[in-house]
């Protein structure tokens, strides 16, 4: 398997710091408002990330933090009146709503930045003793020159930096030895949220944040970090200097990031007026669409999103979905059920299209290659399941065409819709079950429910239930 390495800028064989594991840390979003199309982006590519290590057997700790103390986050809270806190959780909240409509699983650790002030002082009072860091004020400064290696990964000349190129200010430029010296730890603002620290009452600086959550969830080296684009420079280029000064050690093996998304040839911007949430796109498309968009380019390349594109990937989605169905219907009325000699012969040559598959994903995860070997499979079901096949032999087509659109985290084995009122009748018949002591029967009812899609939850107001 090889990997496309920001740090080396090559594609690197993939070898794991322990065998059979993989940890990666993947940057999540600062959670002030509805994730948009550009957030997903990441959310989608390293999702498929994780399921293929997981395909090919790795054991996979994936972290993805939420950045719930921001500038972003405060201006929200002052312009509606409430707490920080209250805003972040809002929103992380209608974050992992989006994150499930696009079949995005949940991390093995979600961990919010608010919960990890302590380690983050720790690591800056490290930096100060080592010499990294220095405070002016009630400000922690991180010694960008001191880091022999600043610029390893962004490839950028510190010299050019200072000379013209982007800013790291952030507070207090006349307090700094180096203008290009970043912020660790800043002092607060009237009605900001703040911490006690060795400093000043404040907060972290969003760098060092990463840098003491994948420490603590991962430990001191990891196989990949990820992210989009956008956050080569600064933020990854800090996190490296942070990490790799505290720890001694190299930080992450594999730097992998995606490129941005356009929507109609333009960068995404509110001024423009073409800013899209996940959540408004969901109001037009099912999430499952704007998934397989996502996944119809490979990860590096600049991705426009646009209607015609939504329409396309929707009708292209459609083709498996109705392979599938189309398959399950013919094994649902078959006459024989083992597979004959022919179809034995029929169905090994579908390895083919899952050698291409893996040949693809293989390749720096080439999802567009993936999803053609996905359709050249379709085609070849197609051609070769009738009537006369066996359940054995449609079965075992319609199942690896399942397995490989998994990958991708694409639902194509679609359940039976179910009615309100079937789902309330169910629930009633439950609650009868309950009452005369019947457990089997209503925990098989809840069972049933479940396959298609429906989580109940008992509640002192009665039982609640909703679709996933």
């Amino acid at each position: 398997m090889k990997i496309f390495n920001t740090l080396t800028r090559r594609k690197d064989d993939f070898v794991p710091l322990e065998e059979g594991k993989v940890k990666m840390y993947v940057c999540g979003p600062t959670v002030y408002n509805f994730i948009h199309i550009g957030n997903a982006r990441p959310m989608i590519v390293f999702d498929t990330v994780r399921r293929y290590f997981e395909y090919k057997g790795y054991d996979v700790n994936y972290v993805s933090n939420f950045t719930d103390v921001d500038d972003k986050i405060i201006n929200k809270a002052i312009e509606e009146g409430v707490s920080a806190q209250e805003i972040s959780q809002r929103y992380i909240a209608e974050c992992k709503k989006d994150m499930a409509g696009m079949n995005v699983r949940p991390a093995t650790t979600h961990p919010l930045a608010t919960e990890e002030i302590g380690g983050m002082i720790e690591m800056i009072s490290d930096l100060i003793e080592k010499g990294y860091a220095y405070e002016k004020n009630g400000t922690v400064y991180f010694r960008t020159r001191r880091f022999k290696e600043y610029g390893k990964l962004s490839h950028k000349n510190l010299d050019d930096l200072r000379s013209g190129g982007r800013s790291l200010l952030v507070t207090g430029e006349d307090e700094k030895e180096d203008p290009l010296d970043f912020v660790l730890w800043k002092p607060k603002k009237e009605g900001e949220p703040a911490w006690e620290s060795p400093w000043c009452d404040g907060r972290p600086g969003w760098h060092i944040e990463c840098s003491v959550m994948s420490r603590k969830y991962l430990g001191e080296q990891i196989d990949i970090h990820a992210g989009g684009e956008d956050l080569v420079f600064p933020h990854h280029e800090n996190e490296i200097a942070q990490s790799e000064a505290a720890n001694g050690k190299e930080f992450a093996k594999y730097w992998m990031h995606n490129a941005f998304l356009n929507i109609d040839n333009h960068k995404m911007s509110k001024s423009l007026g073409n800013f899209r949430t996940v959540r408004e796109i969901s109001e037009q498309y099912d999430l499952q669409i704007l998934r397989f968009f996502m996944l119809s380019a490979h990860y590096r390349s600049p991705l426009n999103f646009s209607a015609d594109l939504m329409e396309a990937s929707k009708n292209g989605l459609e083709r498996i979905v109705n392979a599938v169905e189309h398959l399950k219907h013919l094994a649902g009325a078959a006459k024989t059920e083992k597979m004959t000699e022919e179809e034995k012969t029929a169905f090994a040559k579908t390895d083919e299209y899952v050698k291409a598959f893996e040949d693809a994903m293989d390749d720096d995860f080439n999802t567009a290659d993936a999803v053609a070997s996905v359709f050249d499979l379709v085609k070849y079901t197609n051609t070769t399941a009738e009537g006369e096949s066996s359940r054995e032999y449609l079965q075992s087509l319609a199942d690896r065409l399942v397995k490989l659109s998994d990958v991708l985290g694409l639902i194509v084995d679609r359940k039976e819709e179910i009615l309100d009122a079937d789902i309330e009748k169910l629930i009633e018949e439950r609650q009868a079950a309950r009452k005369a002591k019947d457990f089997a029967r209503a925990d098989a009812i809840r069972d049933e429910l479940l396959e298609k899609g429906i989580v109940l939850k008992d509640t002192r107001e009665g039982v609640q239930w909703k679709k996933i």
